[in-house]
């Protein structure tokens, strides 16, 4: 049974979306946006990519497995606010280790239950994502309005998240050495790595592509991450410099930043794409995957003409371009998320054709 209503979200327009708080009772702006998974509350609370967003989670009961030490997709949360139908705060698993609204309390989250998130999602649909204030309930709306509009959203994401020096995952009996270029990656990409036999090194965001060249890797890795990808500089100046010179991997993120780099653009999309069923088509193959996807830009199609990429995968909702390769250049990439198990196998492919790369590589060293 819920609780008397002690705060609420309040929307650019003055609309309104009462509710309880759970994890941390603070205050928070943050642009707003849907995520229709079923399960994976905690690696969407743990994943980078929601950096300063307020995530509505369309499924209505969270929170009801609790959270495990195993899972979690990065060592601080950085997620602006999550906002749910109904939370359970008893779970039922052998494995969770805390609830979810004590992660998190632990990293200063705020959350909300209680809101009509049906009504709060066709909002998203239909009029777009945008900033949005999780405050008090007696905060009259004229005031929140105006801390809205006064207010500006964060554009340095991925220096946020990106780690400060360089970190090793290392595997037994490696075959390989990957750079992982880390604007915000998650962890099972990494587990992804290191289960096929690479050694990972994870290097800032905005590390020199000399310093890169320089520990001879066999394969580097860009990952995803949170914001806009025009103002991650240093990421689009790295693939201009290494591209053609070693097998680059991109997800999401990282596959965004390969378009701009050989001169594509990208675009925002109206509500993004957050979910784990996304049906994408590989054009190759015609093979059909069912995909985990998380991210608010897209890459222009249209502006590829004449820059050496082709594009590889489409989505079927809304025929996106959701992969990218250049095999002159040894490049390739993909907007969703092969780590995220949606098929639960369907994408696992694309880290072996990374593998295959780089074997064809030391071949020919």
């Amino acid at each position: 049974m819920l609780r008397s209503y002690d705060c609420k979200i309040v929307l650019s327009d003055g609309s309104e979306y009462p509710g309880c708080r759970f994890g941390a009772r603070t205050d928070r702006v943050c642009e707003i946006v849907f995520n229709t998974s079923m399960v994976g509350y905690q690696e969407i609370v743990s994943d980078p990519s929601y950096t300063g967003q307020l995530v509505v989670m369309t499924y209505p009961i969270i929170g009801n497995y609790g959270v495990t030490d195993e899972d979690f997709e990065t060592k601080i949360p950085t997620i602006g606010g999550l906002v749910v139908r109904e939370y359970n705060d008893i779970p039922s698993n052998f494995r969770y280790t805390k609830t979810l609204s004590e992660i998190l309390e632990d990293y200063g989250i705020p959350a909300i239950e209680g809101v009509d998130t049906r009504k709060l999602t066709r909002s998203i649909r239909d009029h777009g994502s945008r900033k949005a204030l999780l405050t008090d309930i007696g905060v009259p709306t004229a005031q929140a309005v105006e801390r809205l509009n006064a207010e500006e959203l964060r554009r340095d994401q991925v220096a946020q998240v990106s780690c400060k020096k360089r970190w090793y995952a290392r595997t037994s009996n490696h075959r390989f050495s990957v750079v992982a270029v880390d604007c915000g990656i998650k962890l099972n990409i990494v587990r992804s790595l290191n289960a096929r036999g690479c050694n990972v090194t994870v290097v800032p965001y905005d590390t020199p592509w000399e310093v890169i060249s320089d520990m001879e890797p066999d394969g580097v890795f860009l990952s995803n991450g949170p914001g806009d990808p025009e103002d991650v500089k240093p990421v689009i100046e790295l693939v201009r410099a290494l591209r053609g010179t070693v097998p680059i991997f991109g997800i999401c993120l990282g596959h965004q930043m390969i378009a701009l780099a050989y001169g594509g653009r990208t675009y925002k999309l109206k509500f993004g794409h957050r979910g784990g069923n996304h049906p994408v088509k590989d054009l190759s193959t015609g093979r059909l995957e069912i995909t985990s996807q998380n991210h608010s830009y897209a890459v222009d199609g249209d502006s590829l003409a004449g820059t050496g990429l082709e594009v590889t995968h489409v989505n079927l909702l809304d025929n996106t371009v959701e992969g990218l390769a250049c095999p002159e250049d040894r490049i390739f990439s993909v907007q969703y998320h092969p780590e995220s198990a949606p098929g639960p196998q369907d994408s696992g492919y694309l880290f072996d054709r990374f593998i295959a790369m780089m074997e064809e590589g030391k071949r020919h060293a």
